[in-house]
């Protein structure tokens, strides 16, 4: 896995995925496509893009049809 870019340089696309990620976990659910594009409002293929680069750069973990937060340094519990 390569270093992860630091959360200032996701894209606009890329947080409001990731923010919709963090609000399932933080409510105990894994995310799937479907729930995170009916969260943000965008397409399921934008979504999917995105899903899948956030798990490439170690933001997100694949749990097998969905995801969850890839393991972080903030002090925050989920």
């Amino acid at each position: 896995m390569n270093e992860r870019p630091d959360v200032q340089a996701l894209s606009g696309v890329d947080t409001d995925v990731y923010e919709a990620v963090s609000g399932l976990a933080v409510e105990g659910r894994r995310a799937t496509v479907a729930e995170v594009a009916h969260a943000t409002g965008l397409p399921e293929e934008t979504v999917r893009r995105s899903l899948d680069g956030l798990t490439e750069a170690g933001w997100l973990k694949a749990a097998g049809t969905a995801y969850v937060l890839g393991p972080h340094g903030w002090g925050l519990e989920y």
